[in-house]
């Protein structure tokens, strides 16, 4: 629990520190957008005052000149100049038509054309900036917007913020992904490694209920119990073998199959657990499936729902189908039930709730149902003192005949 939940913190961790980085990154390039607009405000200031002293005569040549150089060193930032009446006197740095001839008719159109574009102009110039009034044979109002690098700067932030935080999250990602597949590694390891090492075991108490078998005064209704255990024992190998490979699906009568499993776990488990199945499947309801890795989810859920009851209590199972034609199973136990906090940690590898868990059984059963069946698997609900409804959603299978579904039941029995 330690390790989820100082990971959990890491993670806040690293989002705090990414969202101040690109905070600051985007505090300082706003700062630096309102000096440029400051700096374009004082250039169309100067373009003002240029004017004025443009046009004023008593001024010398040189000064004249002086100013002209000052007015044509704005080549950047969109102006248009107007009189008092709003009438346009003229624009600069404004991108307009070319004439595609030199006949009157074009010369019109053109015309027409940048009195549209200038006037467009002009109402987005009055909605930046407020006009600066420059007085020259009466009073005439220079209206301006940023340029396009400052406009550019505007929304450089958003993108860059964008960038950085896509950029964040792929990495976030791939660093998950591997690290995902390395635990992954590791418990198909140690899985693989559980199957081999119970191989001999299995072996050699098939040999003692031979020797059982073989000797008239024992009972063979004993050997016949440690047979079936044992048939068990050699399920469990073939699951843990499985992790790790992609098992075959194919199409089973899922109440048979969880039928027959809650009859065998019924008598392994405390008779004060009563076990209630409700099918409201038809008949010949069909689910894809690996028989033997499903049974080991539907066991792993049971024998918590029995041992959250403390051995004494109710246990229902549900089957029904959704209109989309998959299958749901409902199981529902009447034990202590689990917090909300409980509920989000249930399927991290390591969470249990119990003194000598390993805290694995319900984080193999997610995987199998939602990687190896492409299902769903999720606690429905759960309320401490009342008990927990685990739900699980299979999608459907093609109907088959009941001597195929035999024959491949078999094949996976025997590998």
């Amino acid at each position: 629990m330690d390790i989820y939940n100082n990971k959990s913190k890491f993670k806040v961790g690293v989002i705090v520190i990414a969202l101040l980085l690109a905070g600051a990154s985007l505090y300082y390039t706003n700062t630096l957008v309102k000096k440029l607009e400051q700096r374009e405000k004082r250039l169309i200031d100067l373009y003002a005052k240029g004017l004025e002293f443009a046009v004023d005569e008593k001024i010398g040549n040189e000064l004249t000149f002086l100013m002209q150089e000052i007015i044509g060193a704005n080549n950047s930032v969109p102006l248009i100049l107007t009189d008092e009446k709003g009438d346009i006197i003229s624009s600069r740095n404004i991108k307009l038509p070319e004439p595609k001839n030199t006949s009157v008719k074009e010369a019109q159109r053109i015309l027409e054309k940048e009195k549209d574009i200038l006037q467009k102009e002009l109402e987005k110039m009055k909605a930046e900036n407020s006009p600066i009034e420059v007085s020259f044979g009466g009073k005439n109002y220079i209206y301006y917007r940023n340029s396009n690098l400052l406009s550019q700067l505007t929304y450089y932030p958003f993108i860059q913020f964008g960038v950085v935080i896509i950029f964040g999250l792929l990495t976030y990602m791939a660093f998950n992904y591997s690290r995902r597949a390395e635990q992954n590694r590791v418990w198909v390891g140690l899985a693989k490694e559980t199957a081999h090492q119970l191989g001999t075991p299995i072996s050699s108490l098939m040999a003692w209920i031979e020797y059982l078998r073989a000797d008239d005064e024992a009972d063979p209704i004993v050997a016949d119990e440690l047979e079936k255990d044992v048939q068990r024992l050699q399920m469990v190998t073939a699951r843990f073998s499985s992790i790790g490979s992609e098992p075959t699906l194919q199409p089973e009568n899922i109440s048979f199959v969880v039928q027959n499993f809650m009859n065998y776990l019924q008598r392994r488990i405390s008779s004060q657990v009563k076990v209630r199945v409700k099918d409201w499947l038809p008949p010949d309801k069909m689910v894809n499936m690996n028989r033997y890795l499903f049974e080991w989810v539907i066991e792993n859920i049971c024998k918590n729902a029995v041992d959250a009851m403390g051995g004494r209590g109710e246990l229902r199972l549900r089957l029904r189908e959704i209109p989309e034609g998959d299958v749901v199973i409902d199981i529902t136990d009447t034990g202590k039930g689990m917090s909300k906090t409980q509920v989000k940690k249930v399927f991290n590898p390591g969470f249990t709730t119990k003194r000598r868990g390993w805290g694995l059984g319900l984080t193999l059963a997610k995987r199998i149902v939602e990687e190896y069946h492409k299902g769903r698997i999720f606690i429905k609900a759960s309320e401490v003192g009342k008990g927990t409804t685990f739900s699980i959603i299979l999608q459907e299978g093609e109907v088959k005949e009941p001597e195929v579904a035999n024959k491949a039941l078999s094949v996976d029995a025997a590998s």
